[in-house]
């Protein structure tokens, strides 16, 4: 099932970066990620009334409020980046700098989370990083 909701992930964010390169035009890329930033809360917190997982709101340990608020910084750092990036250059090179992420998303978890890096996962990067590369050149 995991599957399932990370390649709808990947699909919705192709809509994103398609949807967003359109929106953006003639518009302060600070300003689009608010308002993207403002239709996302909203969602969010619409999908936890829906579901009735509000009550769980006092149960979050301070450890996982401290990581959820640092996630919440570096994840509106990134739109904002995104954002400017995406006004600037042409959405078929930003997405695949972006996407870069994943190489580095493996190395992070491999020093800070000590997950294992195989020989299929080293395939994997080097390949993301040479495609990456010919993508943007």
């Amino acid at each position: 099932m995991w599957f399932l909701f990370a390649l709808l992930s990947s699909v919705f964010a192709a809509l994103t970066s398609i949807l967003a390169k359109v929106g953006i035009e003639g518009v302060n890329s600070n300003l689009a990620t608010a308002v993207r930033t403002v239709v996302v809360v909203i969602m969010a917190w619409v999908v936890v009334f829906m579901t009735n997982t509000q009550s769980g709101l006092p149960d979050i340990g301070r450890k996982s409020w401290i990581f959820l608020i640092l996630s919440g910084l570096t994840t509106g750092a990134s739109w904002i980046c995104y954002y400017k990036a995406l006004q600037m250059g042409e959405a078929s090179k930003v997405v695949p700098v972006d996407k870069f992420s994943i190489v580095l998303t493996v190395i992070l978890a491999f020093l800070f989370l000590h997950e294992q890096i195989t020989i299929k996962k080293l395939i994997g990067i080097l390949l993301i990083t040479a495609g990456t590369f010919f993508m943007i050149l």
